[in-house]
């Protein structure tokens, strides 16, 4: 079935990213404004999860944090052509490898967003068991990392059919 002349699968496609985008600003603004009226606390403790507001310069998990201008902006340009990359990947892909890239998609389009208007991007989820604390991270890297996981293991799937085969 087409509207517009796009198939169904289109929007719903669409419909996925814009989700993901849009579930990851939200809990961003959440977040911001938490931390604006709590005066840069931490917002929530439990015994393995903290709500705690870091501005992440780098890549996923802090990596690669810079202090120079020129380098965060060509880090910033070589994520946008990734993410060029990534639109060619979803219209060759099918199945299960297909939404794992429109998770990825979402998220990365939710991290360069925040890396555009805010030169950081605001991670905000801290998991930890006592005193051993994982990476601090957001909504947009849960999805990213879904994304990553599932073509991972459809990978390792396709694979082990085609060699039954």
């Amino acid at each position: 079935m087409k509207i517009l002349g796009f198939k169904i699968n289109f929007y719903i496609e669409i419909t996925i990213v814009f989700f993901i985008f849009i579930l990851d600003r939200l809990t961003k603004l959440y977040i911001i404004y938490l931390d604006k009226i709590s005066n840069n606390s931490e917002i929530f403790l439990s015994k393995y999860l903290n709500i705690y507001l870091i501005w992440n310069e780098g890549i996923a998990f802090g990596l690669f944090s810079l202090n120079e201008k020129n380098l965060y902006n060509y880090l910033t340009i070589l994520i946008f052509i990734i993410i060029i990359f990534i639109l060619f990947l979803i219209i060759k892909s099918k199945g299960i490898q297909k939404y794992a890239l429109l998770m990825i998609l979402g998220g990365a389009l939710g991290n360069l967003f925040d890396r555009i208007f805010y030169r950081a991007v605001p991670d905000f989820i801290d998991l930890h068991i006592n005193n051993f604390h994982w990476f601090i991270f957001n909504i947009a890297d849960i999805f990213i990392t879904l994304g990553v996981f599932l073509m991972i293991l459809s990978e390792l799937i396709v694979k082990d059919r085609n060699e039954k085969i």
